[in-house]
């Protein structure tokens, strides 16, 4: 029987999104494929200092 991999949180899918995006990016020259995975690695930084943000905002109102 398959076994299953142990789940990931929000934040270790987007720390592994962004490593393997940054990867990716070493090995591209200039230009507009460059450019979109450059976006995409800004996208993944915003979530991760939004879900950051929320998380606190939740614990301060837990308290």
């Amino acid at each position: 029987m398959r076994r299953r991999s142990e789940p990931h949180t929000f934040e270790q899918r987007l720390k592994a999104e962004q490593l393997r995006l940054e990867h990716e990016l070493s090995g591209l020259p200039d230009g507009q494929q460059r450019d979109s995975v450059m976006a995409r690695i800004d996208q993944l930084q915003t979530a991760a200092a939004m879900h950051d943000f929320l998380m606190l905002r939740e614990a301060a109102a837990a308290r």
